[in-house]
């Protein structure tokens, strides 16, 4: 399995567990929260409110995301919840006496989705014997969150990897339990997309040309600087520094073929109405 093979599957391999949770409503904000950053694997240890999956608040705060609700699963012990994960991240506001280390939901994301160092994984937190997941090369993470009002027991964080703290306003730190899934699943998501996911999310819509050449790049701004002059907009015995910023601001933009092409037929257009000097 090459690493982009591994950085993909990490939408199949990120587990949410949530610990506890009281209200029936977090839980089909959380299973919203993880479909849109495209994540399914959710379960429940021990939940304290009444039917969770089909709670008709639960379903309503869903919205869209009934199936990632339908398949999450139901457990009675965090040992069942951690079955097959061989990497476990526990999220907390609250900074423990004695935790595992502390890391940012970017650095844990960048971690299991194979841009950073492995770490040996807990004994206790390997995939059973048997199990067809890769034991090596790709980590099966999961991510604890507690209950709403008192959090996860020093226990259980005790017994992860990693503490993830997320870094907020230290005046006011407390957020809403799909909020922070909310966060936690954006920075996975963009670490399995690689470091450039932003960047193709935007740019992967439409169509895509060919990457102009740097020769085409320098003709085009040769054209171009000959037709600013022939309309007086630039004085070619005193240009200053246009030239260098409208380079500068180009260069920002990933210019293809075809847009160098179209930039050269204005500046041709230009110098065929331009009046002769």
């Amino acid at each position: 399995m090459n690493p982009t093979e591994i950085n993909t599957s990490l939408f199949k391999r990120l587990r949410f567990v949530l610990v506890e949770t009281s209200r029936a409503g977090n839980v089909g904000s959380v299973a919203r929260a993880m479909k849109t950053m495209g994540f399914s694997e959710l379960v429940l240890v021990a939940p304290r409110c009444d039917d969770p999956l089909h709670d008709a608040e639960a379903v309503a705060f869903a919205s869209g995301a009934g199936d990632v609700l339908a398949g999450a699963r139901i457990v009675g012990s965090i040992g069942e919840a951690l079955e097959g994960c061989n990497f476990a991240a526990a999220v907390s506001a609250r900074l423990r006496e004695f935790s595992p280390p502390v890391w940012t939901p970017r650095a844990f994301a960048a971690h299991v989705a194979g841009q950073g160092d492995l770490q040996q994984p807990q004994d206790d937190l390997r995939p059973p014997q048997g199990d067809s997941r890769p034991p090596q090369g790709a980590l099966w993470p999961a991510l604890l969150l507690g209950n709403e009002r008192v959090g996860l027991p020093n226990e259980i964080v005790e017994r992860c990897n990693v503490l993830i703290n997320i870094p907020s306003n230290p005046d006011y730190s407390s957020l809403n339990l799909s909020q922070a899934a909310q966060v936690l699943a954006y920075e996975a998501r963009l670490a399995a997309l690689g470091e450039a996911g932003g960047t193709v999310a935007a740019r992967g819509v439409g169509f895509q040309g060919d990457a102009a050449s740097l020769a085409q790049v320098e003709g085009m701004y040769a054209h171009l600087e000959e037709a600013l002059v022939a309309l007086g907009f630039l004085n070619a015995s005193n240009p200053k520094k246009l030239m260098p910023r409208l380079k500068r601001l180009f260069a920002r933009t990933g210019l293809e073929t075809e847009e160098v092409n179209i930039l050269r037929g204005i500046a041709r257009a230009i110098l065929e109405q331009a009046p002769k000097r």
